[in-house]
């Protein structure tokens, strides 16, 4: 985490010059009133965007927790709609067209399921279900205890994802 804080002014950085080097390129291909124009409604949309997401947001997550369904998908959708129009609200091309694409309803999608998944990789199984509701998980099918393991198999553990166990299978949900 502290080396991601540490190449974040870098970061930043180059995000500048590339937005500059971009902002050039569309001046000299449309015109400097154009490509301000251009700037300035993309930050006005921004900024209106800013608002009606956070509002929804706020709707959609009062909503589930009346309802006493996990907000999680309310807020990480959420999010994803406040980052995309913060993008749409910062001055620049790259920003606006990254925006854009969080705003739209397949880059928002998207997101939203890299959000879900990096939440859930970071919090208690515990805690995930609670914001995201009962996980679903796939299972592979094995062979019973009783019958003999192939003598290259070794010992039947629980390993990483993905990984075959032997045994019986059950299938549920972990209620507190």
């Amino acid at each position: 985490m502290r080396r991601g804080l540490a190449l974040l002014p870098l970061g930043l950085l180059l995000l500048a010059v590339a937005e500059i080097s971009v902002f050039v390129a569309v001046v000299h291909a449309i015109g400097a009133g154009w490509a301000l124009l251009i700037i300035a409604v993309s930050s006005v949309a921004g900024l209106a965007l800013l608002r009606r997401e956070g509002i929804r947001g706020w709707r959609a997550f009062r909503s589930a927790a009346e309802a006493g369904r996990p907000p999680g998908a309310q807020v990480s959708n959420s999010l994803v709609g406040l980052l995309g129009a913060l993008l749409l609200a910062v001055p620049g091309f790259i920003s606006a067209v990254a925006g854009l694409l969080l705003v739209l309803p397949p880059g928002r999608i998207l997101a939203r399921r890299g959000v879900e998944r990096a939440t859930e990789r970071r919090v208690s199984s515990a805690v995930a279900g609670d914001l995201f509701g009962p996980r679903h998980v796939r299972v592979r099918q094995s062979s019973p205890v009783d019958d003999p393991a192939p003598a290259d198999a070794g010992p039947v553990t629980a390993g990483p994802p993905g990984e075959i166990v032997q045994g019986e299978v059950v299938e549920g949900e972990i209620v507190r």
